[in-house]
Parts: structure tokens; sequence; C-alpha cells
């Protein structure tokens, strides 16, 4: 099994920003317990303040795929399609991850 990460490019509503990233927020907690998910991020184009990429890292794409299809992921994720305009889905294998070197103190 290949870990897999999500990248979902969204643009919210105008006026709905604040919204979005809440709704966004309670629902990234609840998705978090779920089996597989093991990384949630969310961020904002340092540009425009309107778009977003949440992206998620899962155990495998089996289990991707079983929350995709959850009633689970319909019923928190409802409100969140309700405030952007579009969206748009890639699934990447993640097939190297390189962590940065810890800064010294100064």
């Amino acid at each position: 099994m290949t870990r897999v990460r999500t990248v979902l490019a969204m643009r919210a509503r105008a006026g709905c920003e604040e919204r979005f990233e809440a709704e966004w927020l309670s629902a990234a907690e609840e998705i978090r317990t779920l089996d597989g998910c093991l990384h949630q991020d969310l961020v904002r184009d340092a540009d425009d303040p309107r778009s977003y990429l949440i992206i998620s890292d899962w155990a495998d794409r089996e289990r991707l795929d079983a929350f995709g299809r959850s009633e689970h992921r319909d019923r928190l994720l409802r409100i969140i399609r309700e405030l952007r305009e579009s969206a748009q889905r890639h699934t990447y294998q993640v097939l190297h991850s390189v962590s940065g070197e810890p800064q010294e103190s100064r």
C-alpha cells in the first residue's frame, strides 16, 4: 500500500472566506479521526485570499476512496460546497518525503 496525497483547489465565494475556513476546520476535526487519515492542511493563496488548497495525506488509496464514497463525507462537506465557487481535486502517490533540518535557537 502506498500513501496518497490529495490536493483540492477551491475558490470561496466572495464574502464567505471566514466561514469557509471555520467550516473546513470543523469538518477536518472529524475527518482526522477516520481510519487512514494521516494529515490535513488548509492553505490560502498569499495573493488571492479567496483561493485555497486543501491538502490531505491518507494511508492508502483504498481508505481515501472509501471516505470519498461515504455518507460521512457528504454530511461533513455539504456546507463547504455551498461556500465555494469552484473545486478541482487531484490525487498523488507520495514517493519521497524530505524533512527540513531543525533550526538551532539563537
